[in-house]
């Protein structure tokens, strides 16, 4: 195995073990990908003050996220499909997670179901909700949350309908893949992929498969999720799944501070400020851009974390001196599942951890929880002077 430094050495081994069309999944954004793109070059303005002659021993990046201590303020994000990004992916995220000392969010579009991470795993983990129209749905996989100990609830509001991937329809992403003379000549080249693939019974979204009515092959799968997810969530819906849920509540796709006050006056635990990662609104901000004035709106209300972007542990370190308590990463340990499996998320994870922890050093702290802005420099016009 090579040497993995950084996450970027973890995508180029994960692009070439993966199947064309998920590493494109995973890989692109909406539209023009402008948003995709800014969510990672922004971070690059923003710089970081050194300082010398201070006492960098004894470190500790341990946090807590809802209470819950972490080993760093970093949760993995929810990721449709994890199970196509390396078989059985999200059981082996789960336990990389786990083992780790970090949160794991089981996405409702994900290949392994809620009962198989509850059966393959240990500890508790949380799970991400995409509203449906069918409330019977809903408040089943609530249900079966509820059963299998999952400790927080993810609710996804930027979702309610589909923002355009191209990649994906020039790809004719499907799941399991079909059949094309494209799709396999391209699967000749993955071996090791196609051989784990075929050992697991998992390949299809089973959260959906069996449990919603009408849905018991992928045919009627494909119909059913095209038609099902809500385009009338608003706040009455989300106060109802909280009342249903009856647990912790995290709100994700949070991107304006008017939306943020009122998912504060909402009772969440923890807002996400998330842009889906660039995969929904293309010309958005990106999520480290809004962050400032998110924080500034709610000020200790809510714990306040960012989503998508991140690729270091200085991006890391950056998100938490502007303010977010934690953060979450989807795409790079996806990056490391693609690449080995669960041995690969731990890479990722620990190469986040070790570089969030040299650089918190070299800023002059040693404490992840004592990170603010005065170890930055940010533009001063980098919030934006928009109309």
């Amino acid at each position: 195995m090579a040497v993995m430094t950084t996450i970027e050495d973890l995508r180029r081994v994960y692009k070439r073990r993966t199947p064309k069309m998920f590493y494109d999944y995973c890989q692109s954004g909406s539209w023009t990908e402008q948003t995709f793109r800014d969510n990672t070059t922004d971070f690059a303005e923003i710089r970081l003050r050194q300082r010398v002659a201070v006492d960098m021993s004894n470190r500790s990046v341990k946090s807590t996220m809802l209470g819950q201590e972490v080993a760093m303020p970093v949760g993995l994000s929810p990721v449709g499909s994890t199970g196509m990004q390396s078989p059985d992916g999200e059981i082996k995220a789960a336990r990389a997670a786990a083992k780790f000392g970090v949160p794991f969010t089981l996405s409702t579009m994900s290949i392994c179901s809620i009962e198989d991470v509850r059966e393959h795993t240990k500890d508790p983990f949380w799970f991400q909700l995409y509203v449906m129209r069918d409330n019977e749905f809903v408040d089943n996989i609530i249900q079966r949350a509820k059963n299998a100990g999952v400790s927080a609830l993810v609710l996804t509001l930027d979702l309610q309908v589909l923002g355009q991937r191209h990649k994906d329809l020039k790809n004719g992403l499907s799941t399991p893949p079909k059949p094309t003379l494209k799709t396999l000549a391209d699967l000749a080249l993955r071996w090791r992929w196609c051989s784990e693939m075929a050992r697991t019974p998992r390949r299809t979204f089973r959260n959906i498969v069996g449990h919603a009515p009408s849905v018991g092959n992928l045919s009627s799968l494909s119909s059913w999720t095209a038609e099902q997810f809500d385009p009338q969530l608003d706040w009455a819906k989300i106060a109802r799944i909280r009342e249903k849920w009856g647990g912790k509540l995290i709100l994700k796709g949070i991107l304006d501070p008017e939306d943020a006050v009122m998912a504060a006056d909402a009772g969440a635990d923890a807002i996400v400020v998330s842009n889906h990662g660039g995969r929904q609104l293309d010309g958005a901000l990106s999520s480290v851009r809004m962050l400032p004035s998110i924080v500034r709106a709610v000020g200790d209300r809510t714990e306040v974390w960012l989503d998508s972007g991140i690729r270091s542990g200085q991006d890391v370190l950056k998100a938490l001196a502007l303010g977010a308590k934690a953060t979450m990463i989807g795409r790079s340990y996806i990056y490391g599942l693609g690449a080995y499996g669960q041995d690969g998320v731990t890479m990722a994870l620990d190469i986040i951890r070790k570089e969030l922890d040299t650089t918190m050093a070299l800023v002059g702290k040693r404490d992840v929880r004592d990170l603010n802005r005065d170890v930055l420099l940010v533009p001063k016009d980098f919030e934006g002077n928009w109309t």
